[in-house]
């Protein structure tokens, strides 16, 4: 995690260790295997709020892999993943909508441009909670989620907003070259994977995931 991304989350996490006792607890008792891992690190939403873990990852990550349909030769037809910065919106306010500053000159976009259907993961591995907490990437209890769902262009406020969602996560955005093309872009939900604890994976419709904003939870929301 950025200093710059979350400048008031490190300063919340900061102050709560500062305090701590420095006593260490098991972050999911009923599991021996788990490790254990400080009392005041990060702690995400209840493993059985599946939506608000959703929505607090999808907030918390900075960039995501996008899987289109290739269009290109020799792999038209075949799953292609690449790596987009994203943002769902600045560090104090969760849209939940992942939006992306795309350029027809990227290889990617040139696959949504022939057909916009792709997937969109992020995890938690890309944060300190998994490294503080011991979990490898590929455990499920290092939380990470799947949208399903189509890349389409925005225009108006909602541009307007991703903007600002995009910039203030982003700032070197700003400086990229004016004459690629540049227009923002959102992934469109219809449906959300979790992975987040034991038992496989669970889904969360968009209109679920879209109710279930964690952020009056000031237990693990800054």
């Amino acid at each position: 995690m950025s200093a710059p991304v979350r400048p008031r989350l490190a300063l919340l996490l900061g102050v709560l260790c500062w305090f701590c006792s420095g006593s260490w607890v098991s972050s999911v008792p009923s599991v021996p295997s788990v490790p254990s891992v400080p009392s005041c690190r990060l702690q995400i939403p209840p493993h059985q709020e599946v939506a608000r873990v959703a929505r607090f990852v999808a907030h918390l990550c900075d960039w995501a892999t996008l899987a289109t349909v290739s269009s290109r030769v020799p792999v038209v037809g075949q799953p292609f993943s690449n790596v987009f910065s994203i943002s769902d919106g600045p560090s104090d306010q969760s849209s939940g909508v992942p939006y992306l500053y795309l350029t027809p000159m990227e290889i990617s976009v040139q696959d949504l441009q022939v057909n916009p259907v792709s997937s969109m993961s992020m995890s938690l591995a890309q944060t300190d909670f998994c490294r503080d907490a011991g979990y490898d990437p590929q455990s499920p209890l290092c939380a990470h989620i799947i949208f399903s769902g189509a890349v389409i262009q925005i225009n108006g406020s909602e541009a307007n907003f991703a903007k600002k969602a995009l910039f203030s996560r982003h700032p070197e955005m700003m400086d990229w070259p004016s004459d690629h093309g540049w227009f923002f872009a959102k992934f469109n939900i219809t449906l959300v994977w979790v992975l987040d604890y034991f038992g496989g994976v669970k889904t969360v419709s968009p209109e679920e995931y879209f109710k279930a904003s964690p952020v009056p939870n000031r237990n693990y929301w800054p």
